[in-house]
């Protein structure tokens, strides 16, 4: 449509001018970044009506800060500073413009608001019409010093099993509403020992188990130390599920799932509090996933949000 391709494209580069600026930004065919000399990191994400939200049923700011926050927490799992975002918008045709103009800029004001409480850069990206639903994509760029991302991969036996906050029943707003966790990144990067970290995004069982398969060992979860949020209690009393089964399952939590070895808990806790730094196992040589509650020990399937169904 003219009107998106033409007058909404001038306004978004407008917009984006207030926020931090790389090289060169938005209105050539790509983006030029600074060479730093430091690790690039590259993630995307894409939202779709739907799928991760629904279009009649919440305000389409919010769904712009969400689609930041998605790709910002994947680059605190690995420990990169977010330094620009790529936006690419599918809009759904309306017979009137004037909807899907007002549609693009609300979900562009929500990006770029987000964009700046993290001091992000909002570096290019496209805008199409087509006869389908509301499709959102970004690309995130970060930067971290040579060698020092964290990965999935280096959990080892004995570690603990840590996680920046409680799980579960993010289906009731958190999914829309939460902060990726830059700042506890921030504190803790180069003086504690991150040996795994990724964000909980499908369900702390089933992204655990992606870790322990990347670091090829296994993990032992302590049922009674897993943290589940309020929002997990209040679906309990309705849907007939523990809290403790919302937290291990229901997904879109984005706190960060950690392994650190024991004799670092402690300054690790005294950095960010013990709040944000809750053990809820271990992880062992034995692979595949397991749970203990008492004395006993069970195997454990896992069970996360699988997107699309």
């Amino acid at each position: 449509m003219q009107s998106v391709e033409q007058s909404f494209v001038a306004w978004a580069k407008m917009r984006a001018r207030r926020l931090p600026q790389v090289k060169l930004g938005i209105g050539d065919d790509a983006a030029v970044l600074a060479a730093s000399g430091l690790d690039t990191v590259v993630t995307a994400d894409s939202l779709m009506d739907g799928v991760h939200f629904h279009l009649d049923q919440v305000d389409p700011k919010r769904i712009g800060h969400k689609l930041v926050g998605v790709n910002l927490s994947d680059l605190a799992a690995m420990a990169a500073r977010p330094t620009s975002l790529f936006l690419s918008m599918c809009l759904p045709n309306s017979e009137e413009a004037e909807q899907t103009d007002l549609l693009a800029a609300e979900i562009y004001e929500g990006v770029c608001e987000a964009a700046e409480k993290y001091g992000v850069a909002l570096a290019g990206g496209d805008t199409n019409c087509w006869n389908g639903p509301l499709v959102l994509h970004m690309t995130a760029i970060g930067e971290a010093a040579d060698g020092q991302v964290w990965t999935r991969s280096g959990a080892k036996q004995d570690d603990l099993i840590v996680v920046t906050g409680p799980l579960g029943g993010s289906i009731l707003g958190k999914h829309l509403d939460f902060t990726p966790r830059l700042d506890w990144v921030e504190k803790v990067h180069g003086k504690i020992d991150i040996h795994a970290a990724m964000d909980i995004s499908d369900g702390l069982s089933v992204d655990l188990l992606r870790m322990c398969d990347a670091s090829h060992c296994g993990a032992v979860l302590e049922l009674d130390k897993i943290p589940f949020s309020p929002e997990a209690e209040e679906l309990s009393r309705t849907d007939g599920k523990l809290p403790v089964e919302h937290a291990l399952g229901d997904g879109e939590d984005f706190e960060l799932l950690l392994a650190v070895a024991p004799e670092d808990l402690a300054p690790l806790q005294a950095l960010v509090g013990a709040e944000q730094a809750l053990v809820c196992g271990t992880f062992t040589s034995r692979t595949g996933l397991w749970s203990r509650q008492g004395a006993k020990i069970h195997q454990l399937t896992s069970s996360g949000y699988v997107h699309g169904r």
